[in-house]
C-alpha cells in the first residue's frame, strides 16, 4: 500500500542574522527529515519544545515553503507547486492549531468560522452551508444553537472543538494536529483526545499528531516518530517504541514520564546539559553532548537511519 504522505529529506532553515561581512547565521529548524504516513494512520511526532515539530508540520502543509527535500501527497509531488496549483490539495490537508483562542477570529461567529473553508474551497452551496455547519458542530460535541455565538463566549475546550470542526469542514484526507491539547486542562485534554480518536476512525482521516507529551502520544498514535534538534532519531510502531526504545534520547523521554504512584520510584535517565542551539548544532550526532552512551565516533560522524528491528528505525551508532 502506498503511503498517503511521504516526506523525503525535508529541510527548512531560517536566516536569523549576520555574523560578519557576507556571512549569515542559519537556524536549522528541520534538517533532512524523512518519514511516511499510511492512509488512515495516526503518526505521533514527539520531542522537546524547539526541536522543529511545528515547523515540520507547517512545511508539510506548505504554510512554509521548504528549502529542500520532497513532499509527496497521494502520489503528487507538492514540494514546489505554485499557490494556484496547491488549491486542490489545500482542501484535502487541514490543520488544528495549538492555541484554541488565538486561532479564531474574535469578530466572526463560530458558524462563519466553520463555514469559511467551505466558502474558500467552494465545497458546499450557500443554501446548504448552515445545515452543514450545524451537522459538523454536532459531530464535535457542540450544540447547533450556538452557531451565532462568538469565540469569547466559549471555554477553552469548546474553542478547540470549534477548531476541530473547522478542520473537518471540507472532509479532508489529512490533518496536522499541532499541540492541539497542550493549552487545555488535563481533564479537557482527555475529552479532546477521545474526540479526535473517534473522528479519525469515523472519517478514516490520516493524522499527524504533534505533541511533547508522550502519554498523549501513546493514547492516540499508531506509530511514533521522535524528533531531536531538527532531525528524526527514531521511528517505530507505538507498542514497540514504548516497550523497547532504542535511541538514548527516546529512553530518556520515556523514563521522564511520571508514575501516578508515590510508592513506586522510577529509574530515570536524566540528561545532562541543555539542548544545543539549532543555529550552531554539534558536529556528528546532534545528541552526543547529552548522551549517556556516547562513543568517540559520535563526535565526528552523523549516524544514518538503520532498521534495528522490523519497522523500527533508529539513528544511532549503537546499532551499527
Amino acid at each position: 500500500m502506498k503511503p498517503l504522505l511521504s516526506v523525503r529529506h525535508l529541510t527548512k532553515w531560517f536566516d536569523v542574522g549576520k555574523t560578519g561581512p557576507g556571512k549569515k547565521e542559519v537556524l536549522k529548524a528541520v534538517d533532512d527529515v524523512s518519514f511516511s504516513i499510511n492512509r488512515g494512520e495516526v503518526l505521533g511526532l514527539v520531542g522537546e519544545s524547539g526541536c522543529g515539530k511545528t515547523t515540520c508540520g507547517k512545511t508539510i502543509l506548505r504554510i512554509l515553503a521548504p528549502d529542500g527535500g520532497k513532499i509527496v501527497f497521494d502520489g503528487h509531488d507538492i514540494t514546489s507547486l505554485a499557490p494556484k496549483q496547491m488549491e486542490p490539495f489545500r482542501r484535502r490537508m487541514m490543520v488544528i492549531y495549538q492555541d484554541p483562542f488565538g486561532s479564531l477570529d474574535p469578530r466572526m461567529t463560530i458558524g462563519k468560522t466553520i463555514a469559511e473553508p467551505m466558502i474558500v474551497h467552494r465545497t458546499v452551496s450557500r443554501s446548504d452551508r448552515r445545515e452543514r455547519v450545524a451537522e459538523i458542530m454536532g459531530k464535535v460535541g457542540l450544540v447547533p444553537d450556538q452557531i451565532d455565538r462568538y469565540p469569547h463566549e466559549f471555554s477553552g475546550g469548546q474553542r478547540q472543538r470549534i477548531g476541530i470542526a473547522r478542520a473537518l469542514a471540507t472532509n479532508p484526507d489529512f490533518i496536522v494536529a499541532d499541540e492541539s491539547v497542550s493549552a487545555l486542562d488535563v481533564s479537557i485534554q482527555a475529552q479532546i483526545i477521545n474526540l479526535l480518536q473517534d473522528l479519525q476512525q469515523e472519517f478514516s482521516i490520516t493524522l499527524l499528531f504533534i505533541a511533547h507529551d508522550l502519554s498523549v502520544i501513546k493514547h492516540i498514535s499508531d506509530r511514533v516518530a521522535v524528533m531531536y534538534l531538527g532531525k528524526i532519531v527514531e521511528t517505530a510502531p507505538k507498542k514497540r517504541l514504548f516497550d523497547d526504545p532504542k535511541h538514548p534520547y527516546t529512553q530518556a523521554l520515556l523514563s521522564a514520564i511520571p508514575v501516578p504512584d508515590p510508592k513506586k520510584r522510577k529509574k530515570g535517565n536524566i540528561l545532562m546539559g541543555d539542548v544545543p542551539s539549532p543555529i550552531n548544532p554539534p558536529e556528528g550526532c546532534r545528541f552526543h553532548p547529552r548522551c549517556p552512551q556516547r562513543m568517540t565516533v559520535c563526535d565526528r560522524k552523523e549516524p544514518k537511519q538503520k532498521e534495528a528491528a522490523p519497522g523500527h528505525f533508529v539513528s544511532c551508532f549503537l546499532y551499527d
